[in-house]
């Protein structure tokens, strides 16, 4: 993609390459999840200190303490909303800024290519516990080289006020251009989302890979629904006008919102419309420089352990979907009502069956065109009432 071969001759990755010149010799090899626990034992002293780039949640206490407990070791965040905002954020910080990576994985070859991931041993994960369909997730690998490990996925479709909105309608993005909800659509505030939905909406079986006459057609139908938007929204604009009952419809999200919600009460659902769905993954990967291998391969061990599945499953900040098929059958042993709720059960239908019948597609980045082509769009469309 154009942006990729930008990304490959910015300052910031010669900058970052420079100084991870001086930390390669020292985190070239993988060290075992079996190093990390004995260091671990050895050590009575402070804490050691792990960083990890993420989306919110991920190293909140539910997740990370019994991991911290274990290792003697604080996971210390920097929480960012979307890629975009991801990507700048470690093409400005220098190498061995983030021990751990959580990138959505459309992004992991931008981040490969740049040189900001460490290569990974398949070996040292459990693979062959994950369904088949994520064994070997597209953009992880280079070839027969690990770089990403995918943790957890989730579902985009129609979310909706379960007492204003009938699940018959929200069955088709056609909703949001519905009369009776002028004025009560939300657009989360990202293009990637938000345009991809709308792109399977106008008939594009492949949404992100767009010929210049399909992309024109995208962009006609998204202005024909700006006068139904009541705003663009981060995600605690989305949360709370999806609580108050401000927002009815909300493009570019899915149940990773709408469960939230629903714990506490809120009557909201989402569903994966009849044109389809896109789905939204989550990896991690070992970052550039880290002087930290060691804690950080556990890390990623303990989170795609099926104990860890669960954590992640259940996590407070927002539910997903998990990959480990172990994972799935703890979680319906220890909760079988969110297993049931998520789709995550062996016998029935389940969302595995969603993706095998073709009704999801991976999110990913523009192919066709740059990251800025569209992102200009999102930006004119905002702005247009």
């Amino acid at each position: 993609m154009k942006q990729e071969d930008k990304s490959l001759q910015s300052p910031f990755r010669r900058r970052f390459l420079q100084s991870s010149t001086a930390l390669a010799a020292g985190s070239a090899l993988p060290l075992s999840l079996t190093a990390a626990s004995s260091w671990a034992q050895s050590s009575g002293g402070q804490p050691r200190t792990l960083t990890m780039l993420a989306w919110y949640g991920h190293a909140e206490p539910d997740i990370v303490a019994e991991f911290e407990a274990k290792y003697n070791v604080k996971v210390k965040p920097k929480y960012y909303t979307g890629g975009d905002n991801m990507l700048a954020l470690i093409s400005q910080s220098p190498a061995g800024t983030y021990d751990l990576i959580l990138s959505d994985a459309e992004y992991v070859p931008q981040l490969r290519k740049a040189g900001y991931l460490e290569r990974l041993e398949a070996k040292d994960y459990p693979f062959d516990d994950y369904f088949p369909e994520f064994q070997k997730f597209p953009g992880h690998w280079d070839g027969n080289d690990l770089y990403a490990v995918m943790v957890r996925f989730g579902f985009l479709g129609v979310a909706y006020n379960t007492e204003a909105v009938p699940e018959s309608k929200a069955r088709s993005f056609k909703v949001y251009w519905d009369p009776a909800y002028k004025g009560k659509v939300g657009h989360f505030d990202w293009y990637l989302p938000n345009m991809g939905e709308i792109s399977l909406y106008a008939g594009h079986k492949a949404p992100y890979k767009l010929e210049k006459e399909q992309f024109g057609k995208l962009q006609s139908v998204m202005k024909s629904l700006r006068p139904q938007v009541a705003g663009f929204f981060d995600y605690g604009g989305t949360f709370s006008g999806l609580k108050n009952g401000q927002l009815q419809l909300v493009c570019g999200i899915g149940d990773w919102i709408t469960g939230t919600l629903a714990r506490s009460g809120a009557k909201v659902s989402s569903v994966v419309p009849d044109e389809g769905g896109l789905q939204w993954t989550e990896s991690l990967s070992i970052g550039k420089g880290t002087r930290n291998r060691d804690l950080a391969n556990a890390f990623i061990q303990y989170i795609t352990s099926a104990q860890g599945q669960v954590k992640s499953a259940k996590m407070a900040a927002y539910p997903a979907l998990i990959p480990n098929r172990k994972g799935w059958e703890l979680l319906g042993q220890s909760d079988a009502a969110e297993a049931r709720r998520q789709g995550m059960v062996l016998q029935g239908h389940n969302v595995m069956d969603d993706i095998r019948s073709g009704k999801i597609t991976f999110r990913q980045l523009p192919v066709q065109q740059s990251i800025e082509d569209w992102n200009d769009f999102w930006s004119e469309y905002k702005e247009k009432a």
